[in-house]
């Protein structure tokens, strides 16, 4: 499929009408109902519209999300279930709650199954319960961190999830995680579609990355920066109150660096921000160590961020772990930088101190902050529109402030990542007053 393909799967024919009771008509005061013909525009900019119009080609453009006036499903016939997959992250209760919830008052869709521990919970073999959700069962969820549902990593015999699917007389399935996860949505859409069954399947995309193809943003992601805003303050009363204080903060961002890139932009006062994105050196004139160094002398105080995949070229070559997820396992670029910086400010007898912090995993912990809250409950919304309407293996995302439909295959097709032409980069630059370049060979 090309990422150019943004066509939405259905079912079959919607002849249900929908229990929301909206509008059709502006002005009324009324929410209007959605159509499959509303676009959401990939490229909003007056060269995007010249480029398209020269070439005389259709825009690239998103379906629209939102409520449908004629349903797929019955909503008194139909059986839902969800599961959570992958790393914990920042609201995922709240997006249980949201599904639950929208399903449950707006559609009146009563029949809903949690399974516990990501796709394991569909084989029999771990003897995983199944939990029954209902309003009251989630009702105080979103005040938590983590999930109530449990998670795993790694796949998982499809088959046999598709068994357990029509064993268990699941019309919908919501698969709420990262690029793993929503890859196994849409193996999992395939085998049903192998066996003429009518599931849909609808991912919501979860990751702390902020790294999905074609999602402006990811749930989870603003509170982690925002957590890390107030441990770079404190990181940076700890390098403050030695001479030469050095703090090096390592943040989550296996592949992209949006959290480590916003958390600085967030609390300015971070000196260098290192992402995967970038190459840079250690040693030379115009190397890491060496503007580090500069930069101490100048104010004896330095606060560096980075992003747990930076800087894996810096490691010696070897054969590369990965987990159950099929990731590969990154070394600690935060311990090697502190090492480096000791070795060499050692070696030429500069005077220093380094503190290493790793927070990752009580960032990810962590209940979602309010502006999440909302951007949970509005994904959940919109996902539970476009199933009961019949659309299947697409995930919901959202696109120039606007909620949208996305086939899976389009957004695991390649991981988002920062441009370093991109103004969002020169910000950071700006903030942080880091060289453009760290390599002796820009």
């Amino acid at each position: 499929m090309s990422t150019h393909d943004l066509t939405i799967k259905n079912l079959g024919k919607c002849s249900v009408k929908s229990p929301l009771n909206l509008s059709k008509a502006s002005g009324d005061g009324i929410f209007n109902y959605v159509t499959n013909d509303d676009k959401i525009l990939h490229d909003t900019t007056l060269q995007g519209f010249l480029n398209a119009k020269e070439s005389n080609e259709i825009p690239m453009a998103f379906e629209k999300a939102g409520p449908r006036e004629f349903l797929y499903y019955d909503p008194a016939k139909t059986k839902v279930a969800i599961v959570t997959c992958g790393g914990l992250c920042p609201g995922l209760n709240n997006v249980i709650r949201g599904v639950v919830n929208e399903l449950y008052y707006r559609y009146k869709v009563t029949r809903i199954f949690g399974i516990k521990y990501g796709y394991e919970g569909f084989i029999s073999s771990y003897q995983h319960p199944i939990i029954e959700l209902n309003p009251d069962f989630v009702s105080q969820i979103h005040l938590m961190g983590g999930t109530i549902l449990g998670s795993s990593r790694g796949s998982q015999d499809v088959e046999a999830i598709v068994d357990s699917l029509e064993m268990m007389n699941i019309n919908i399935l919501f698969c709420i995680g990262g690029d793993g996860t929503l890859r196994g949505a849409h193996d999992i859409h395939e085998e049903i579609t192998k066996r003429g069954l009518k599931i849909a399947v609808a991912g919501i995309p979860k990751t702390i990355d902020n790294d999905i193809n074609f999602i402006n943003r990811s749930f989870g992601f603003e509170t982690s920066f925002s957590i890390a805003h107030n441990i770079i303050k404190d990181a940076h009363n700890e390098a403050m109150g030695a001479y030469n204080g050095i703090a090096i903060i390592k943040l989550m961002g296996r592949d992209s660096g949006f959290i480590a890139a916003h958390a600085a932009l967030s609390m300015q006062e971070v000196n260098f921000v290192l992402i995967p994105e970038m190459d840079f050196e250690l040693y030379g004139g115009r190397g890491f160590i060496k503007c580090l160094k500069k930069r101490l002398m100048e104010r004896n105080h330095a606060m560096v961020v980075v992003a747990e995949g930076a800087g894996q070229f810096l490691f010696e070559e070897q054969e590369k772990e990965k987990d159950a997820s099929g990731n590969v396992k990154h070394k600690d670029i935060g311990l090697l930088l502190k090492e480096k910086i000791a070795e060499e400010f050692k070696h030429s007898k500069f005077p220093f101190t380094i503190k290493y912090i790793d927070p990752s995993y009580i960032i990810r912990s962590a209940p979602a902050n309010a502006n999440d809250s909302v951007f949970c409950s509005q994904l959940a919304q919109n996902a539970v529109h476009g199933a009961m309407a019949g659309k299947t293996d697409f995930v919901v995302g959202n696109w120039n402030d606007q909620f949208t439909y996305l086939p899976i295959p389009v957004a695991t097709n390649e991981r988002k990542k920062i441009i370093l032409e991109s103004e969002l980069w020169w910000n950071v630059l700006e903030a942080t007053g880091q060289p453009v370049s760290m390599k002796n060979n820009p």
